[in-house]
């Protein structure tokens, strides 16, 4: 039977970073990742600003900065018949965590997963799919899983990590179910080409708005990732419509990309994201925490739901290592961490929530077909939200540090 001090099921953001830092520490960690690689298109690809400093603490700064990425430095609200106003300027926060890093979440993956399989007590198994929690008495103590060939496989440990997403597999084995949100809408990603002339860093996002849908495009070396969004549950009607409807919406929304909308050549380009916001009322049971989208699915609203899932990784490896070490984590310890994340999940959700209501809900409704007059106002005439809203989207509330034992003196090349 195999052992491990702790099992981490998902090899997305908050698992690759809660298994680098549990490594760091001395602790045996494997981290399961049913893929057989990490390159899945259509992911969130932002990095944001606490967690770009968290890599620089954890002495990796030079490496991440050397890997393909652009810089997200404002967001903007376009106005008809004039220049888009800017809502957050990130470019106000002091240098060097004054922007927004956007890369493919695959690179950043490969990224952790490079700098984890460095620790000797770290392990990274791909094609390999938690199926079942082992439980002895009333304790979780480890997990089933099936490997790529299909033989099904016993891993015991301390602690189990479910960081297996807003469908967790883990969470409802655990029988943890979380509280739903209303979400507006649903969003269908698909890629447009960027030709050679357009090359060059991200100045910003300007999202597209028309009744009932909107647009928002982000730059990728050849080509754009966009995202359509339209009221929830119409993805059956959007699919019966045709593809060259959908081609259609897409060059009203953005002219200036008119003339490459053929590049969606079937329906099957289009990706469609079913958009959740939920919470979990108990983020563990003994022997089973749920961190990440497992314990709270966020909207894309923002972009923040990677750094939020970061977040809880380094809360989680700072707060359990010790007991990881000792072989005894306790029910007290988890909900130490659960504690300490609950806030800072709450207060984003409750934004999410807020933007949802007032910004898409009155555009996927039909109501309006531009950024609403508050947001325009706020961003016009009062000069704290200018402050504000890059902070809370970079750093969040609540930005964790690499703990001690995390830290690294960066490597020089």
């Amino acid at each position: 039977m195999e052992t491990t001090g702790c099992v981490v099921v998902g090899g997305g953001p908050a698992g690759m970073m809660l298994g680098l830092l549990l490594a760091r520490a001395g602790v045996q960690v494997t981290v399961l990742e049913k893929h057989a690689d990490f390159f899945r298109d259509f992911r969130g690809d932002t990095v944001h600003a606490s967690t770009v400093r968290l890599i620089d603490e954890l002495g990796l700064g030079e490496e991440f900065r050397r890997l393909p990425q652009s810089r997200l430095t404002n967001v903007a609200f376009p106005v008809p018949g004039g220049r888009p106003v800017v809502m957050g300027n990130f470019e106000s926060l002091p240098p060097p965590y004054n922007y927004v890093a956007l890369m493919p979440q695959w690179d950043f993956l490969n990224f952790l997963a490079d700098a984890a399989s460095a620790e000797p007590s770290f392990t990274l198994r791909m094609s390999s799919t938690a199926t079942a929690l082992v439980r002895n008495g009333g304790r979780v103590t480890g997990v089933r899983y099936r490997a790529a060939d299909g033989t099904e496989s016993e891993l015991r440990a301390d602690l189990v990590v479910a960081t297996d997403g807003r469908h967790s597999t883990l969470r409802r084995a655990a029988g943890l179910a979380p509280k739903e949100y209303r979400v507006p809408f649903d969003t269908w990603w698909f890629r447009l080409p960027r030709y050679p002339s357009e090359q060059g860093a991200v100045a910003g996002i300007v999202p597209a708005f028309g009744r009932g849908e909107a647009l928002l495009g982000l730059n990728r070396t050849d080509y754009y990732q966009m995202g359509y969004l339209a009221p929830k549950g119409i993805d059956a009607r959007i699919r019966a419509e045709g593809i060259e409807r959908f081609r259609q919406r897409i060059a009203a929304l953005r002219p200036d990309l008119a003339d490459r909308v053929d590049a969606i050549s079937s329906l099957a380009d289009l990706h469609w994201l079913d958009v959740r916001l939920d919470r979990l009322r108990h983020w563990h049971i003994n022997g089973l925490l749920c961190i990440g989208d497992a314990a709270h699915a966020m909207s894309p609203a923002g972009g923040v739901g990677i750094n939020l899932a970061i977040q809880d990784a380094v809360a989680a490896a700072d707060g359990l290592a010790p007991a990881l070490l000792r072989g005894t984590v306790s029910r007290s310890d988890l909900a130490r961490v659960e504690r300490r994340r609950r806030m800072p999940t709450v207060v984003v959700q409750t934004v999410q929530r807020v933007m949802h209501r007032v910004l898409f809900e009155p555009i996927m409704t039909g109501k309006r077909a531009g950024a609403p007059g508050v947001l325009l106002f706020l961003a016009r005439h009062i000069p704290a939200a200018g402050r504000v809203v890059p902070r809370f989207v970079a750093f969040g509330p609540r930005p964790e540090h690499a703990p001690a034992f995390a830290r690294r003196a960066p490597q020089r090349s």
